[in-house]
């Protein structure tokens, strides 16, 4: 039986090359749906790539254009000379059914790797290994089992070289100088060019400094306004309590009106005219994962199937990390930044990764935190690309003339310069906003 299915896919791969060497069109056709990796036999692999070879020349596409670049390349006995050559080409050529053929070697393919893989994972299972570990093996093994098998040579230097390039004039000739994600802030945007790709960005605050309400502006900029899909994992706050930030934030509504039942007639008309942006907006809010485990699983799925640019973390200290047991809370929140920092880089995302400090500014005289007040982590600072502490004078001294100012310190940005950057705190419509300018 297995010989009968084994025949029945290596007869589809001799069908499919037979009807890519007599058509342009096909070939265009099946690209996107197989590759090199794909096919049973060596041997249709590397015919596979003759045809590719012969289909990007100047010259006619057909059998004798694939046998040459056969020979070419020194793969014509490898696959058993002119014989083997011959029996492919002999085989069912009809491009009606190229593309059908192209999915069923396709998905043979992910069969047989979903096989491999599961070899590998009971492998890591009985071997005894920690079971976060196992996790982490069992879901890059299954990606890489469902996604692409090639792996992709290390460019020449050369080439960094030129993609730079490439990279500095695309942000040069950006008429709004933010080549990342948007924060929504001018002057912050100034600073950082947005939020990039594998940045870990930690955002600090003593309690009710309004730690999840710049976390959420970040997340309005990112996906009402720039309409980028981005996903929120809270541990503090509700799914409902999140949307009624949201909607107090967009539609100027203030946030008490809400929650007491008093809207207004203009509450519900600037909330007619904002619910649609808000509707539609890309963003994805979880909360009810509880381990780093679980978001790590759920970003990479997300990134897969939603494309997501940006993901914020609140607020760390509420995270575990696993199954694994750790010797302290300290070891394990350190454990946690790297792994958030290891998974910024991984999905090729902003992470944003809010924490709590512990009290130490409010033994000191300015009351203005330091990158050592990071509560249980020594790490958070070191993994962190940016680092930025909330402070509000006004919520130390009631009667302060900067009352309704917020501090944005900017203490380590690894790739450029530091700063303080004053932003208006609009509590009563859970935001921060720029501050206004003559």
């Amino acid at each position: 039986m297995e010989s009968r299915k084994e025949e029945a896919e290596l007869q589809d791969e001799r069908d499919l090359l037979s009807a890519m060497t007599r058509s342009r069109t096909v070939v265009a056709d099946v690209l996107d749906v197989v590759g090199p990796g794909d096919f049973r036999s060596p041997a249709h692999a590397l015919v596979f790539l003759a045809v590719l070879e012969a289909y990007a020349g100047d010259g006619p596409l057909d059998p004798a254009a694939v046998a040459v670049a056969l020979a070419g390349r020194g793969d014509l006995e490898a696959i058993g000379g002119d014989a083997a050559f011959d029996k492919i080409m002999s085989a069912d050529s009809r491009a009606g059914r190229a593309v059908k053929r192209a999915h069923r070697i396709r998905q043979a393919a992910v069969r047989r790797r979903l096989a491999e893989a599961s070899a590998v994972i009971d492998h890591a299972v009985a071997s005894g290994a920690p079971i976060d570990d196992v996790i982490d093996l069992a879901e890059n093994t299954v990606l890489s089992a469902t996604g692409t098998d090639r792996i992709p040579e290390l460019p020449p230097f050369r080439d960094l070289v030129e993609g730079t390039l490439d990279e500095i004039e695309a942000i040069d000739s950006q008429t709004s100088g933010v080549s990342g994600v948007p924060t929504g802030f001018a002057d912050l945007d100034a600073l950082t060019n947005g939020l990039h790709p594998g940045q870990l960005i930690v955002i600090g605050a003593r309690p009710a400094m309004g730690k999840s309400t710049l976390g959420l502006d970040l997340l309005r900029s990112c996906t009402i306004r720039g309409e980028m899909p981005a996903a929120l994992f809270t541990l503090e706050m509700g799914r409902n309590e999140v949307m009624m930030r949201l909607l107090s934030a967009e539609a100027r509504i203030a946030l008490h009106h809400m929650r007491s039942g008093n809207m207004t007639e203009d509450d519900w008309t600037r909330l007619a005219r904002r619910l649609p942006a808000v509707e539609g907006a890309p963003l994805y809010v979880d909360d009810s994962a509880r381990t780093l485990t679980e978001i790590r699983s759920k970003c990479r799925n997300m990134k897969q199937k939603r494309g997501i640019r940006l993901v914020v973390v609140d607020y760390v200290q509420l995270l575990d990390f696993g199954l694994r047991q750790f010797a302290s809370r300290y070891e394990e929140i350190n454990e946690i930044s790297r792994h958030l920092k290891l998974m910024a880089k991984e999905l090729g995302i902003p992470v944003v990764a809010i924490s709590q400090l512990n009290r130490g500014p409010e033994q000191r005289t300015d009351k203005r935190p330091q990158a050592y007040d990071l509560r249980d982590s020594g790490t958070l600072e070191d993994d962190a690309d940016i680092l930025l502490f909330l402070h509000r004078k006004d919520a130390y001294e009631k009667e302060s003339p900067r009352a309704g100012e917020a501090d944005l310190i900017v203490a380590k940005h690894r790739n450029g310069p530091t700063a303080t950057i004053t932003v208006a705190f609009q509590g009563h419509y859970s935001r921060f906003v720029d501050m206004t300018r003559d």
